[in-house]
């Protein structure tokens, strides 16, 4: 056999394939629920038949089943995101000073997937009172 001349071919981002990338509603909602369990005033997030059917599921050991996205729904239009989310407050925390960590965790959480928030609508649907002191011992 001859000398054969190798030839070299550089990928640049240029070569990349084209096509579009798509992140579904179920992500954006696990991400914001992550985020908005961060928030310090946020006990838990779902309305109250969510809270019932979590602690039944807690009760016979699938404790995890439907956490990641209890509490939220989202929906994702042409890259931006608009987020929905039932929490549960302290007492004693300021709603207005809860809602606003929410809305600025989920906003940088969601964001951070290459995602816009368009909106993040928040309804405060309890308040977690401190546990009941017993009589002295």
């Amino acid at each position: 056999m001859g000398d054969e001349a190798t030839q070299e071919l550089s990928v640049t981002p240029d070569a990349v394939a084209g096509g579009t990338t798509q992140v579904s509603d179920e992500v954006v909602e696990k991400i914001a629920v992550a985020a908005a369990r961060s928030v310090p005033g946020v006990s838990e997030l779902g309305g109250d038949v969510a809270r019932f059917f979590n602690a039944v599921l807690d009760k016979v050991g699938l404790d995890q089943v439907g956490d990641a996205r209890r509490g939220c729904s989202a929906h994702v239009t042409n890259g931006a995101a608009v987020v929905n989310l039932v929490i549960v407050i302290d007492a004693g925390r300021p709603v207005p000073q809860v809602t606003e960590g929410v809305r600025a965790a989920v906003t940088q959480a969601v964001e951070a997937y290459g995602l816009r928030v368009d909106e993040i609508n928040i309804r405060v649907d309890d308040v977690t009172l401190g546990e009941p002191v017993g009589p002295p011992a």
